[in-house]
């Protein structure tokens, strides 16, 4: 191979060249070769959209998920040199904005920002039959997030166990605050498996009343996001009793996590990811995924993300799918064996 590239070399400077052909031919296979063995991503990362692109967040403005969207909306925009513009379009349980995108063309100019709960959309008496996620193509999660049991600071506890103790005696009866249908129904796996008959759940449409709520003292405890519920614990208005990832949290390391705690059940981390219409092509896939994988590496996004407790992530398709997969699982086991109403 040397010796073609030598004998390359020097037809480019004048002498004969009747060997450049089958040498060239050489290289050429070579190069072929190389290309064969990247990575799909590396192959398909030189796509880049045209014009603005569009990022639904199907949830209000101000929540956890439109905060971590901006933030990556801002990062993509200057990877691709084009204006990454969120649209909160929320309500009927994120299905608004997702439709928004699934009837969208797929050339990667609208894309969905989305969570676990999406896979228990298809559970919802009001949208029986529907289900968005076979409407959609898995891109990348680009973060996750574990979420947080938080209760006021005034509450005589400071540990899930405690919490337990408590309503199991507690006049009132407890009530138990969430903000969407996956938190709903560990609501009530709570109140089964630690035999709290009269835990009161209540479901509340989005984080901004629920933390409301919370700080006076108007919810007993609850299970929301660590974004919401960080500046309140910093004030002192509100504390964590428990953390649902499979490891401590860095911004809470002196809370103990569902597992330690003895509820192995809890153990539930949330992603956060983008998804395309179905029919978006492979590359166009690949080369949002290979965009937000380099999003997840800059200083940036990994410094807004810190504070809030979340951790960049930036996989691939194939990887993102199998993480909505196993979602959908637990989800389809826990609607049977708590039916949402």
């Amino acid at each position: 191979m040397m010796k073609c590239i030598f004998e390359s070399a020097s037809h480019l400077l004048g002498h004969a060249g009747q060997r450049l052909r089958p040498c060239m031919a050489a290289l050429a296979a070579v190069a072929a070769v190389a290309a064969a063995s990247l990575p799909l991503g590396a192959a398909a990362a030189g796509w880049k959209p045209e014009h603005p692109v569009t990022l639904v967040v199907p949830y209000a403005a101000g929540g956890g998920t439109d905060a971590q969207a901006r933030v990556v909306a801002k990062e993509l925009s200057q990877l691709w040199g084009q204006p990454v513009v969120v649209e909160n379009l929320g309500g009927a349980d994120g299905l608004i904005g997702t439709r928004r995108v699934i009837d969208a063309k797929p050339n990667g100019h609208t894309l969905l920002v989305q969570l676990p709960s999406i896979t228990l959309i298809r559970h919802l008496p009001a949208f029986k039959g529907t289900d968005p996620v076979s409407q959609l193509v898995p891109v990348s999660a680009f973060s996750t997030l574990p979420g947080v049991v938080a209760a006021n600071a005034a509450m005589p506890v400071a540990a899930m166990t405690e919490m337990v103790r408590h309503c199991k005696t507690a006049a009132p009866p407890c009530s138990l605050g969430t903000t969407e249908n996956m938190a709903r129904l560990q609501a009530r796996m709570l109140g089964e498996e630690s035999a709290l008959p009269n835990l009161i759940v209540v479901n509340y449409k989005g984080g901004g009343q629920l933390i409301t709520d919370l700080v006076a003292n108007n919810v007993s405890f609850a299970i929301a996001g660590s974004t919401a519920v960080l500046p309140h614990v910093r004030s002192g208005a509100l504390k964590v009793i428990m953390t649902m990832g499979n490891k401590r949290s860095s911004i809470l390391p002196d809370v103990p996590t569902a597992i330690e705690q003895g509820f192995a059940s809890f153990d539930s981390t949330t992603w956060y990811g983008i998804f395309v219409p179905k029919g978006t092509p492979p590359d166009i896939q690949q080369g949002i995924a290979s965009a937000l994988r380099d999003a997840a590496k800059s200083e940036a996004v990994r410094k807004a993300f810190a504070t809030i407790g979340a951790e960049p992530l930036g996989n691939t398709p194939a990887e993102f799918a199998a993480m909505v997969q196993r979602d959908r699982d637990r989800a389809e086991a826990l609607a049977k064996r708590f039916p949402l109403e």
